[in-house]
């Protein structure tokens, strides 16, 4: 697919180039039969004078007929906007040879004042309260200037409504401007009377192989509900989120009601069986000067039965990292806010760095890092809440090997969790100008439930994003972490359950989880070794200013701070940055280049370039 929309996108922009040729080839042509100048009057009235006077002439003909109708044009014009005693005064320069110059010079005398508005409603609309909302906002008021634009905005405006609420006979029974031209003064009347509302019918489904319960429960609405767009647009939204169709077709039956009651007629496209979708990022730093790739490939089937299950499996590949992750998800009490989901995962993963303490250069050098391979089963059930919180409640098992200090560990915990997560998004777009993300989590482990030790995690993550002015975008983000655990059971605690911080999503300028607390040991052959371990908590901020050069480049510059760290051992560390960001058809695609303002113990003043691809909430 992606061929196709660069295809289309640079057919788009051939055309448009050429629409552009066409539209300076007939300015300039134009442009030799007439020059045109308006002046006396301010900006708006400027402009509806030259669209009332319309396309300048391309031929002698045309011209005749141009200046004929000039004062009729400017009158109009002027009335528009309520100005009735307009005079127009016409310069007209003849040259033999190039355009004729047509110079306006134009006084609208006192404008018409709107002197009352009276807006009426009859019918069951007197019962709605969309149209007392609607009318507290109506920009139609006495004392404003009479502008016959905005009145019929006014009328568009109500009936648009109207019919978007299911008053489907709704007319206006009187709609006048009366206009006193000897006082300057104006009388608005618009009656409208809504007659009866329609009420939603049956909603009927087309094209889908899904037991029909699970649709049903999809549906906002109940059959004799009163009808309102707003509804019908839910229910689109609510089949678009569920992930099994193509294409979805919500068509309101206007021919076949029945009593007041409209049935709807859902059409629907299942998506292909199965899908394969690709990602990628990486990074380079000054540390080792290679670039660090991570490859992401997901395989989904989006409807593997008639009930609704689904599966999605994520390979993920970097060097020496790879990770394979099984969800399994099956449709509870709703398709959408009731689900469980099984999960079964082998990740292997690097933290932190190891390193060896050279005696002749009185320096530690770098060895490797942390290595662990992690193997997961884990259930969870997902709950949409009313007030449109995601609740989680999960059971997980996990089985970790790593080394530290030269000591090899393999425990087992069986994490009990709950989280709640909410994200409001100001747009729907894989670039929202606004939204805000809130995550708290709480995950225990009990030697008695058969885990190695007694642990419990505390997590929280805040994401905060604005746009102003257009071009002006502000990303700021926090998270917060604890692990509560019995100072002697630490080194029991596996690497992916301990805290790090490095990279794209954390301190950029760093690497991936490079950044910890640390602990100096004797190995087994005499040397001064040191390992970043992890911590126990981790604190980490970042603000990012981005500006929008074009609606799909933009550029961006950061701070990034904070660290992993112990009780008493808080070493925050710093780095600022920027780069480009492409908003592309699949979600923005960023180049970063952070570097780093402080050097540690075990990591010298450091710089990656980062590059990322996904939406920001």
């Amino acid at each position: 697919m992606q061929p196709f929309l660069q295809i289309t996108s640079h057919c788009f922009r051939f055309c448009l180039f050429l629409s552009l040729i066409s539209v300076t080839s007939v300015a300039a042509a134009a442009d030799e039969f007439i020059k045109l100048s308006v002046s006396g009057v301010n900006e708006a009235l400027q402009r509806n004078i030259v669209a009332h006077l319309g396309t300048l002439p391309e031929s002698e003909v045309q011209r005749r007929a141009f200046l004929f109708n000039v004062e009729d044009n400017v009158s109009t014009a002027l009335e528009s906007m309520g100005y009735y005693h307009g005079e127009v005064e016409e310069k007209l320069t003849e040259h033999d040879k190039g355009p004729w110059e047509l110079k306006l010079e134009i006084t609208a005398g006192e404008p018409t004042i709107v002197q009352w508005v009276d807006i009426n409603f009859s019918g069951e609309m007197l019962d709605d309260r969309a149209f007392d909302q609607w009318l507290a906002k109506v920009n139609l008021k006495p004392g404003d200037v009479l502008n016959h634009g905005v009145y019929s905005d006014v009328k568009s405006q109500l009936v648009t409504l109207a019919l978007a609420r299911g008053y489907f006979d709704g007319e206006f029974t009187e709609s006048q401007i009366k206009v006193n031209r000897d006082i300057n003064t104006a009388q608005v009347s618009l009656h409208f009377d809504s007659g009866k509302r329609y009420k939603f019918g049956q909603v009927s489904f087309e094209g889908h192989s899904l037991e029909p319960e699970i649709l049903e429960d999809l549906i906002p609405f109940k059959a004799g509900a009163s009808y309102s767009t707003r509804r019908v647009s839910a229910l689109n939204r609510q089949l678009l989120d569920t992930g099994y169709f193509a294409n979805i077709k919500v068509i309101p039956q206007i021919d076949g009601v029945e009593d007041s009651h409209i049935p709807v007629l859902v059409e629907l496209t299942p998506k292909a069986s199965h899908a394969i979708e690709l990602g990628f990022g990486g990074d380079i730093g000054k540390t080792d000067q290679a670039f660090d790739p991570r490859v992401r490939v997901t395989w989904r089937t989006p409807q593997i039965n008639k009930y609704g299950h689904s599966q999605e499996t994520s390979l993920e590949w970097s060097p020496d990292r790879p990770k394979l992750l099984t969800t399994y998800t099956i449709p509870l009490t709703h398709p959408l806010d009731d689900q469980l989901k099984i999960r079964v995962g082998l990740l292997r993963d690097k933290y932190g760095v190891t390193q060896v303490y050279d005696a002749e250069n009185r320096d530690f050098s770098n060895t490797g890092q942390l290595e662990s391979t992690k193997y997961l089963i884990g259930l969870l059930r997902q709950q949409r809440l009313e007030n449109q919180w995601l609740m989680n409640y999960s059971l997980e098992a996990i089985r970790e090997e790593y080394t530290q200090s030269d000591v090899d560990y393999m425990p087992s915990f069986y994490l009990a969790g709950i989280n709640f997560s909410r994200t409001t998004r100001g747009d729907n777009s894989l670039d929202p100008k606004s939204g805000f993300r809130q995550i708290y989590s709480l995950d225990y482990a009990d030697p008695n439930l058969g885990s190695e030790t007694r642990l419990a995690r505390l997590q929280a993550k805040f994401k905060w994003i604005d746009t102003f002015f257009d071009n002006h975008r502000i990303v700021a983000r926090i998270d917060l972490a604890a692990n509560l655990a019995n100072e002697n059971d630490l080194a029991s605690i596996p690497p992916s359950l301990r805290y790090f911080a490095g990279g794209d999503q954390s301190v950029r300028g760093y690497g991936y989880q490079e950044l910890g607390p640390y602990l100096d040991y004797v190995a087994y052959d005499g040397k001064t070794n040191r390992e970043v371990i992890g911590g126990r908590y981790l604190m980490v901020g970042s603000l990012e200013y981005q500006y929008y050069v074009t609606p799909t480049w933009r550029v961006g510059t950061f701070i990034d701070a904070g660290n992993a760290f112990d009780n008493n051992q808080f070493e925050p560390v710093v780095s600022v940055g920027g780069g480009i960001h492409w908003i592309s058809p699949i979600g923005p695609i960023k180049l970063d280049l952070g570097v780093g303002l402080k050097e540690t113990d075990t990591i010298e003043r450091s710089w990656r370039i980062h590059l990322t691809m996904g939406t920001d909430l």
